[in-house]
């Protein structure tokens, strides 16, 4: 199955001429010349543009295939007009299946037919992704909601597209320059995060967290769920009408304040990351729209909560510190910070490190994102990684991914933002916080229900220490004593050895004396001196 897989693939690939959208005079010559030797260039290129060969190759390969499609559509920076202009439709105009099979998914899932749980059901999608598409429908109560339903026959499409993945990332396991990437545990962690989408329920779950984490805040709004509606193939939720965030044309017709809303959507991220560690992480614009009530102080609705991610405490506190020490452009600390999280080879220096993150990031500091080229910070980050041993955290992965995103989206809102002035009061404010009196009052107030049951254990618990503490000390000390003991028989043992050699030598020269005798006129009695002393000493032995 695998490699019928593969042969679709390729397959794919050459229908649509993917090899035209290489830079061929930037590849290596050996590259170069098989590109232009292969059989692919037999194959005609449709009428059809790039980009749009693009899309429809992505389309046919798959979700796996269209979520990458999806990443790129963010970063029109990194990317041709017409090229970005076609991956932005695989966020929500992917071609849909037929309304009959879903409403028979939905009839299958909710054990009952199509009338009875809805006043009316759309046969026609509202919008179609890469794992579900979404119906619009009427309760008997009246209230409009929106039912998303899991694509047939997706999971076995992606459970191969998966273990094609691992099996190129073992092999890219086996190339050194490769294996800093980890791209095995890459690969486990997005496995992981693309196989909860296709459980409606987790989605539920992650969308009404993300609702409480947000509630009556002017920031961001979240639909409800109709959880008696819900099941692991189908969701009902609140239906929304919002204006799209990546229309801007319309943005700009009813009024909203562009700059503000680019601004509160960093507030948003860094909310999600560090006050509530529970983030959105599909956040393409297919799955963010602004709400047309108060344009000057505008509010983002987000829905599709399919992929969310969270950190450790460890990993929230050293990202903190990482990225505030780099908006204070103390880079010793960002090189510190890497070296004693791991993420860089133990016997990095710190000033070297310091001085290669100085010379990617320092052009880019204080400068809005129409003035950055995030093109030449990545290539600048990936050789500074190489040089260092720096390797993948993959439980960052869905993070920078999220970044990403977030920082495309602010790129199309308000070109003019500056990213690191905006983001900074808010960490700092975070940091203060965290490790502040405030901080360590919500640490007792959290660890509060254990503490008090400690408490009347406290004076048992110090009498267990301080026994332990003296039973360690007199085990030490007799550990000591018995060391010293053996350092002494061994000295002995040497001393011993030492003159068991002496005498043997003494023995053997009276031994040989006899000749050398003979030669020096006879005289015995060195021979005899050495026969006594070399006997003495094997006495004492």
């Amino acid at each position: 199955m695998i490699l019928l897989r593969l042969l679709r693939i390729l397959w794919v690939i050459t229908r649509f001429r993917l090899d035209t959208l290489l830079p061929l005079e930037r590849l290596p010559w050996p590259l170069r010349t098989l590109f232009r030797l292969s059989p692919l260039r037999l194959v005609p290129i449709s009428e059809r543009s790039r980009g749009e060969r693009l899309r429809l190759a992505l389309e046919s390969l798959g979700p796996i295939f269209i979520k990458f499609g999806q990443v790129l559509s963010t970063r029109r920076d990194l990317l041709p007009e017409d090229v970005a202009d076609e991956l932005k439709r695989l966020q929500d105009q992917v071609p849909p299946f037929p309304g009959q099979q879903a409403r028979e998914v939905v009839e299958t899932e909710l054990g009952l037919p199509v009338t009875e749980a809805f006043a009316r059901f759309d046969t026609e999608p509202l919008a179609s992704a890469s794992i579900a598409q979404v119906h619009g429908a009427r309760l008997h109560g009246g209230e409009e909601v929106v039912v998303k339903i899991i694509r047939p026959g997706i999971e076995r499409v992606m459970r191969q597209d998966m273990a094609l993945l691992y099996r190129f990332a073992r092999l890219l396991s086996f190339v050194p320059e490769a294996r800093r990437l980890r791209p095995v545990e890459v690969v486990r962690d997005y496995e992981t995060t693309l196989f909860d989408e296709l459980d409606l329920h987790k989605e539920a779950a992650n969308t009404s967290q993300l609702k409480r984490n947000f509630k009556d805040s002017p920031l961001l709004y979240v639909p409800a769920i109709h959880w008696e509606l819900t099941r692991q193939r189908v969701m009902v939720q609140e239906r929304i009408y919002g204006v799209p965030v990546a229309d801007i044309d319309a943005l700009e017709a009813q009024g909203t304040d562009l700059r503000k809303l680019a601004e509160r959507g960093v507030e948003i991220f860094f909310t999600q990351v560090f006050r509530d560690n529970f983030f959105h992480a599909d956040m393409h614009p297919g799955n963010i729209f602004v709400s047309r009530k108060h344009p000057h102080d505008p509010q983002y609705i987000a829905i599709d909560c399919g992929i969310v991610g969270s950190l450790t405490r460890e990993d929230q506190d050293y990202l903190a510190r990482n990225l505030l020490a780099f908006f204070h452009q103390d880079y010793y600390e960002v090189a510190a910070l890497h070296i004693e999280s791991g993420w860089v080879g133990e016997h990095t220096r710190a000033n070297e490190f310091a001085a290669a993150i100085r010379t990617v990031c320092e052009p880019i500091l204080e400068k809005p994102l129409k003035d950055i080229s995030f093109g030449q910070v990545l290539l600048g980050l990936f050789q500074t990684a190489r040089r260092f041993d720096m390797e993948v955290q993959p439980q960052l992965v869905l993070l920078q991914k999220t970044l990403l995103n977030i920082e495309g989206l602010g790129r199309q809102l308000y070109p003019e933002l500056d990213l690191w002035q905006t983001a900074k009061p808010y960490l700092e404010r975070w940091m203060e916080e965290r490790a502040g009196v405030k901080g360590l009052w919500a640490s007792l107030k959290r660890h509060a229900p254990e503490l008090s049951h400690q408490l009347p254990e406290l004076p048992t618990l110090a009498h267990q220490a301080l026994a332990q503490a003296e039973l360690e000390k007199r085990q030490r000390r007799r550990q000591g004593e018995a060391l010293g003991g053996i350092q002494y028989q061994l000295e002995r043992q040497g001393r011993r050895h030492r003159r068991l050699r002496l005498g043997l030598l003494l023995v053997a020269l009276a031994m040989a004396w006899q000749p050398l005798a003979e030669w020096a006129d006879g005289q015995p009695w060195p021979a005899l001196v050495a026969t006594a002393i070399g006997l003495v000493l094997l006495a004492w032995y």
